[in-house]
C-alpha cells in the first residue's frame, strides 16, 4: 500500500468513526471536540483531560483509547514503545541522566539505557512508570572476561536493571572460536533470566563480515538470548538496514532484533523498523519522535 493510499484510508476510517459520534448538543462552557464548528469558548484542546462529556461520547462511538497529551498527539504509542532511550557518553553527568529519564517518563519510551555505575540511580527516577532501566556490560569492546560479564550483570540487576545489552566476544569471533562466543552468550543469558531480566547481544556488525554475523546471530539464539543488537555506538560505523534484515531472517520472528548507532531521525528509525528491528536504541530519541509528529 502506497503512503497516499494509506492517507486515504485513515481519512475513510476517521470519517465513519466521526459519522457514529452522537451530534453535538449546543456549546457549553467547556465542552466541545476539536473540530472548528464545535469548538468550544476557552477551549484549551485537550478534550480528554477537560471535558468529560465529549470523551465518554469518544468511547461510546468505538475508541479503546483517547490521546491526552499536550503535544506530540499524532504520534502513536507503539512508536515511542520502540526506542530505548540510551546515554552511553563517558562524560554524562548526573544531571544529564536525569533528564534523560524525565524524557523517557514523558514519552513512555522502552527503556533508558546506562552505563552500569547509573542504574541505582535511573531505577530511582523510573519507579512507578512503565519504562524499564537498561545497562551494558563487557562495553563498548567486549573482551572482558565472562565471569566479569556475569558479575556486571547480576549487580545491575540487583540494583534494578530489567534488561541488559552484552558485548559478544568479538575477537573470539573474528578468530572462529564459536564454542567460545557462544558459551560467553550463555552465562551472561543464564544470569540474566535468573535475575528475572532479558538479554540483547551487541554483535558490533560493522567489525564483522555477513557470515560472521549470521554466526553470531546463531550463536546468541543458540544460547538463549532475547534480542540481538547491531552495534555499540562506539565503532567505526552503526546499523544499516541490510543488517538488520539479514539479522532478521538468521534469527526469525521470535527474537528481538535492536538497531543501534546512528540512528538520528524518523526516516533512519522507519527504515530500521521496515528491516525488521523490533527495538530501536538511540540517543536523539526526542528529536525523532518530534519529526513524526510533523508527518
Amino acid at each position: 500500500m502506497t503512503e497516499a493510499e494509506l492517507e486515504q484510508l485513515v481519512a475513510q476510517i476517521a470519517e465513519e468513526i466521526l459519522s457514529r459520534v452522537p451530534a453535538a448538543a449546543p456549546a457549553q462552557r467547556g465542552e466541545g471536540l476539536n473540530i472548528p464548528s464545535l469548538v468550544c469558548p476557552d477551549c484549551t484542546g485537550r478534550c480528554a483531560q477537560t471535558c468529560e462529556k465529549k470523551t465518554k461520547e469518544i468511547v461510546a462511538a468505538g475508541a479503546c483509547r483517547v490521546s491526552a497529551s499536550e503535544k506530540l498527539t499524532r504520534i502513536d504509542s507503539s512508536l515511542s514503545s520502540l526506542i530505548d532511550h540510551t546515554i552511553l557518553r563517558p562524560d554524562a553527568t548526573e544531571a544529564d541522566v536525569r533528564k534523560i529519564c524525565a524524557e523517557a517518563r514523558k514519552y513512555v519510551f522502552a527503556s533508558v539505557c546506562v552505563n552500569p555505575y547509573w542504574v541505582p540511580l535511573v531505577a530511582r527516577e523510573l519507579r512507578g512508570s512503565p519504562v524499564k532501566v537498561c545497562t551494558v556490560v563487557g562495553f563498548p569492546l567486549g573482551a572482558t572476561t565472562t565471569a566479569n560479564k556475569c558479575a556486571e550483570a547480576a549487580e545491575a540487576i540487583a540494583h534494578g536493571a530489567t534488561e541488559v545489552d552484552m558485548v559478544l566476544n568479538v575477537g573470539a569471533l573474528k578468530s572462529g572460536d564459536l564454542p567460545t562466543v557462544e558459551a560467553d552468550i550463555r552465562a551472561v543469558a543464564e544470569t540474566c533470566h535468573r535475575g528475572g531480566a532479558i538479554l540483547k547481544v551487541i554483535l558490533e556488525t560493522a567489525l564483522l563480515d555477513d557470515q560472521q554475523k549470521v554466526a553470531a546471530c546463531q550463536a546468541s539464539k543458540r544460547a538463549g538470548a532475547d534480542f540481538v543488537k547491531t552495534s555499540t555506538g562506539f565503532a567505526k560505523a552503526g546499523a544499516t538496514a541490510a543488517d538488520i534484515a539479514l539479522m532478521r531472517a538468521t534469527v526469525g520472528p521470535h527474537i528481538g532484533v535492536k538497531a543501534s548507532g546512528g540512528i538520528r531521525s524518523y526516516d533512519d528509525l522507519k527504515a530500521m523498523a521496515a528491516a525488521g528491528a523490533s527495538r530501536i536504541g538511540a540517543s536523539a530519541s526526542v528529536q525523532i519522535l518530534e519529526q513524526a509528529g510533523q508527518k
